[in-house]
């Protein structure tokens, strides 16, 4: 379980973070939301252990700011919302470099695995920055996937923290991405997601985190978060929230043509 107890982060002078609180479970996906500037990312990094911060925060138990990085690297892997490689390597030693921060180095095959489940296995040895943005964050997606590619190991529950992972990616690779999340859940890994889309994250989540201003606005299932009134304040602009065919909730923005 991930667990955050009153978390606070300052950024300069001022907290991004105020008083935070909330448990993510394993076996579940847990989607972020809110407005830009919210603290969504701010909230990934410290769980991630990449920032500092006051409160607490235990990940399986273990308090993130006292648990050395090789641990923290077995417990979970973290997909940053910016990734850039400064040298020439290929998609499979960057998906490598994956595999040799967890505790699964032994299993080479992992990285052709990893790839395959991500569709780029024919471009393994193209250099990385030959690739496209939306294939770069794919094998990005496939070095994560590596370090913790069994979502349970002898410890317990393992960890994907994800920060925007469909962002750069065209509709049909969003939903292979959302399909890869699922399993790693179902599984019985956790993850938790920072997304945008309201409407993706309604057919993800199994709960969702609604931030605005650093705090915690709504908490809860999809069907307890996603109501017009609610969204809208943590928004700014009108949201409704209607049912699809298929039972799920789809947000339809209220747009106004200017006169």
């Amino acid at each position: 379980m991930l667990e955050i107890s009153d978390l606070h982060v300052a950024r300069g002078r001022s907290d991004v973070l105020q008083g935070l609180s909330l448990t993510a479970q394993p076996g579940a996906v847990t989607v972020i939301l809110g407005p830009n500037g919210s603290g969504k990312s701010t909230l990934v990094q410290a769980a991630s252990g990449a920032l500092p911060y006051r409160g607490r925060i235990t990940l399986q138990g273990h308090e993130i700011a006292k648990t050395p990085a090789w641990r923290l690297a077995a417990l979970r892997a973290v997909l940053e919302q910016s990734n850039s490689v400064a040298f020439p390597f290929t998609v499979a030693e960057v998906v490598g470099m994956g595999l040799h921060a967890g505790i699964e180095a032994d299993h080479p095959e992992i990285v052709a695995a990893a790839l395959a489940e991500v569709g780029l296995s024919d471009l393994a040895h193209r250099p990385i920055q030959s690739l496209s943005g939306g294939q770069q964050a794919r094998a990005h997606l496939a070095r994560v996937r590596a370090q913790v590619w069994q979502p349970v190991s002898h410890a317990g529950p393992r960890w994907l923290l994800v920060d925007e992972p469909v962002a750069s990616l065209d509709i049909a690779h969003q939903l292979e991405v959302m399909a890869i999340l699922r399993r790693f859940a179902d599984a019985g890994g956790g993850v938790v997601a920072v997304m945008h889309d309201l409407n993706l994250s309604a057919q993800l989540a199994d709960e969702m985190v609604l931030m605005r201003e650093g705090r915690i606005e709504a908490h809860g299932s999809p069907e307890a978060v996603m109501r017009g009134p609610v969204l809208s304040r943590t928004y700014g602009c009108e949201l409704q929230v209607g049912a699809a065919a298929s039972d799920g909730l789809w947000v339809l923005p209220q747009f106004a043509r200017p006169a």
